[in-house]
């Protein structure tokens, strides 16, 4: 049966099973819905998986989940290595999150991961659906310019996400000790620029220039964000992107690198790379 990538689309939850499965899937949507709610000692920010991930990662433009499941294990840059999913579920929790590692083994683990597996329902290992990259690459020739980003942050922004950035409610802080670290990818500011641009005000997106979007990106990125243990190691064989916001021992120089906020449990924010077995042997 041949696969077809453009009429292929995720499930709709009310397509969840009424099963055993089917609540496992439930509690995964509901884990990333109330991230922080839910899992405190792991997410303790004001920011959960949603925020980013929209419409419950069907979004193709606001760095969708949709087919996930079928892409992985798979070979990460920044890593320097093959990784799992769970490990990349892990980056969020310890980078986007600015928490810490969620136990691969635990139930909320693979709860979310069967949520993962039911959106990526019928996509053949391997294949990307659309969305399947990230966020939508934006104009390389653009500079981002914080006083004008921080001028339309007020008039903007600041409304939902309040004057020190600092969110309310369900919308998430930008910045401060509750935001995204430093070493996620919502601290460059053109992967910020795009998803702001795509997406933002919500379900206002593409009404700002792709200017002002970097220029929004650029004041927010300025701010002060926790940092992100083992950032160095990133890119090991190198080729980091431009915009990278910290120095690597690979050789990138940071890229207009904000004032960092320590993290209260540093070994619980790094991801260990996958280790040979006899290492790993009791």
């Amino acid at each position: 049966m041949t696969f077809d990538v453009n009429s292929w689309r995720p499930p709709a939850d009310s397509e969840i099973p009424n099963d055993t499965l089917g609540s496992s899937i439930r509690r995964g949507i509901a884990l990333m819905t109330h991230t922080t709610d839910s899992l405190p000692a792991f997410a303790p920010g004001r920011i959960n998986c949603t925020n980013c991930h929209l419409e419950g990662g069907r979004n193709a433009e606001a760095g969708s989940l949709a087919g996930s499941h079928a892409r992985f294990p798979k070979y990460m840059e920044r890593t320097g290595a093959v990784i799992a999913l769970s490990d990349r579920i892990n980056y969020c929790f310890t980078r986007s999150l600015a928490g810490n590692m969620l136990p691969a083994g635990s139930r909320e683990m693979e709860d979310i991961m069967a949520y993962l597996a039911f959106i990526s329902r019928g996509v053949p290992v391997g294949m990307k659906v659309p969305g399947a990259d990230g966020l939508i690459k934006m104009p390389g020739d653009l500079v981002g310019d914080t006083t004008r980003g921080k001028a339309l942050f007020v008039t903007t922004c600041a409304t939902c996400h309040g004057a020190q950035g600092e969110g309310q409610g369900i919308i998430p802080a930008l910045w401060g000790a509750r935001s995204y670290s430093v070493g996620a990818s919502m601290a460059r500011v053109e992967r910020a620029a795009s998803f702001i641009w795509h997406n933002m005000p919500l379900g206002r997106g593409k009404t700002l220039t792709k200017q002002q979007a970097f220029d929004v990106a650029a004041y927010i990125n300025s701010r002060p964000r926790p940092d992100s243990p083992g950032k160095q190691d990133d890119w090991p064989f190198g080729g980091a992107p431009k915009d990278v916001p910290y120095n690597t021992k690979s050789g990138h120089l940071a890229y207009r690198a904000p004032p960092l906020l320590p993290r209260a449990n540093a070994r619980g924010a790094v991801v260990p790379k996958p280790q040979r077995a006899a290492s790993l042997r009791r």
